[in-house]
C-alpha cells in the first residue's frame, strides 16, 4: 500500500466526515476536532454508508442507516465490542489529505 490523495483539508471541516471512492471502494475520511482519520466506508451492521453519516464531538462516526456508532480512531463499534471497521494511516501535507489504503 502507498499513501494517495483522498481529499483537500478544506473539504473536511472540523467534526465532519467525507465519503470518498478509491478503486470503487468507499472510505470515510473523518475530521474529529482537527484529527484526520480514515475508515472503511461500509457499516458492518447493515451496510450503511459511513461516509454519509455524522461525526460526533465524542470522536464517533454515526451510520445514517440505524445510528450505529464507531470510533473514528480505532474503528470499533460503540455497541458490539467484537465488531468494527478497518482504519488506515493518514497524513496531511500542503492542505491535502493522504491515506494509505488497500
Amino acid at each position: 500500500m502507498a499513501f494517495e490523495r483522498v481529499c483537500s483539508l478544506s473539504e473536511l471541516p472540523s467534526n465532519s466526515v467525507l465519503e470518498v471512492l478509491v478503486r470503487d471502494e468507499p472510505y470515510a475520511i473523518c475530521n474529529v476536532n482537527g484529527e484526520i482519520t480514515a475508515l472503511f466506508g461500509i457499516c458492518p451492521h447493515a451496510g450503511g454508508p459511513l461516509g454519509q453519516g455524522q461525526v460526533e464531538e465524542s470522536g464517533r462516526i454515526v451510520c445514517p442507516y440505524h445510528m450505529w456508532e464507531f470510533d473514528c480512531r480505532t474503528g470499533r463499534s460503540a455497541y458490539v465490542e467484537t465488531m468494527g471497521v478497518p482504519t488506515y494511516p493518514v497524513k496531511v501535507e500542503g492542505g491535502e489529505v493522504f491515506a494509505d489504503l488497500p
